[in-house]
């Protein structure tokens, strides 16, 4: 390790949460203080992925598995161009990087890109925390000279809440760009960026589309633009309650029979779309292992979730919506979650979760080909 290193590693750190429950430990990547909604993530690999997926901004995430950095970080793996977690807690960090790949320490990259984090504390009592009291409002201090407890506390309480944010333009591209088709192009795909990952637009760009990634600020005009075969919604941050515009953009989409395909953010859209109601989870699914039954086979999949919304819709019936009938497609066997959707008389369904899964697993690679078959139907 650098110098500077050695010296973040033994700046005392303090992680406060809003119920007053305070873990400290020593400074990780940058010194300072962040905010956010602690979360934690199951996942035991792809932390490259995670820190760059924009659907964590404004969160702070827990790693519940106990070492991390241990293959480095490199700059094939970023899901985007910079790394959007609020702040980051580890409990044993990685000394030195192994890994062919690497290029450099975690540790530096979070120092690098100014990301406050916390480490040497019990990383599993505080997930059990969250997964008793549900996800809320912390704080991480770090540096020599750290206010009282009580300040700290109050500085906490004082920080935005996660309900009721509306967050996806913040993180989505401000300009149209082109992933172009890998091959033999054979679709154009209209993709309205909420908080999109790399490896979508690439998964699809593996089967023959030209994707047209737009900002999340998109009107139906300029999706119909690009003229798409189809139109995807993507993952992103926030409360889907506030999305009126993907909503109203969506529905329209919808009322012109364009094969449509949503996930994480963008499956919670489809539903407001068809008018069921959102709700917070007490700590939401988040990592790369989480059981999901595809209804409409009985599959089983293992899959990579990020998300603390969910949609309410039945899981016994068939629901009458403004587009036709709809049901739930997909669940979550942890805890009945609704996982995806689809509509019976429109060529359109989602899911929560992401099947792009750069870090894997890739159980559910099978739904872009699900979407290219709805855009080889729809132009048959």
């Amino acid at each position: 390790m650098t110098t500077s290193t050695r010296g973040a590693s033994k700046a005392p750190a303090v992680l406060v949460l809003e119920d007053g429950r305070i873990f400290r430990g020593r400074a990780y990547g940058a010194v300072g203080v962040t905010f956010g909604e602690a979360v934690f993530s199951t996942g035991m690999t792809g932390y490259q992925e995670t820190l760059t997926d924009p659907s964590y901004h404004r969160q702070v995430v827990v790693m519940t598995a106990p070492h991390v950095g241990n293959t480095g970080v490199n700059d094939e793996d970023p899901e985007s161009g910079r790394i959007w977690v609020a702040g980051y807690v580890v409990r044993d960090p990685a000394r030195v990087p192994s890994n062919w790949r690497s290029q450099r320490s975690l540790d530096e990259e979070l120092r690098k890109q100014g990301v406050v984090g916390i480490s040497g504390i019990d990383t599993r009592a505080l997930t059990r925390h969250l997964r008793e009291r549900g996800a809320m409002r912390v704080g991480i201090f770090s540096g020599n000279a750290l206010p009282d407890d009580g300040t700290m506390l109050a500085e906490v309480r004082q920080a935005p809440e996660m309900k009721g944010a509306d967050l996806s333009a913040e993180v989505a591209t401000k300009e149209t760009y082109v992933v172009p088709a890998i091959g033999t192009k054979k679709y154009t795909v209209a993709a309205v960026d909420l908080g999109i990952k790399g490896m979508t637009p690439h998964r699809m760009a593996e089967r023959g589309i030209e994707v047209h990634v737009l900002p999340a600020t998109a009107t139906v005009e300029d999706v119909y633009a690009v003229n798409p075969d189809g139109v995807f919604f993507s993952n992103g941050p926030g409360d889907p309650a506030t999305a009126d515009h993907p909503v109203a953009v969506m529905q329209a989409v919808l009322e012109r029979g364009t094969p449509l395909f949503g996930i994480c953010f963008g499956n919670q859209i489809l539903g407001r779309a068809l008018g069921f109601g959102t709700y917070k989870l007490k700590y939401g699914h988040r990592g790369i292992n989480q059981p999901v039954q595809d209804r409409t086979t009985g599959k089983v999949e293992v899959t990579a979730h990020n998300h603390g919304f969910a949609v309410d819709a039945p899981l016994d019936k068939v629901s009458e919506t403004p587009f036709g009938r709809a049901e739930v497609s997909h669940v979550c066997l942890n805890d009945q979650v609704v996982e995806g959707l689809q509509l019976l008389d429109r060529p359109a369904f989602s899911v929560q979760y992401h099947p792009e899964a750069a870090a894997g697993p890739h159980d559910a690679a099978y739904l872009f080909d699900r979407f290219t078959a709805l855009m080889e139907g729809q132009r048959a």
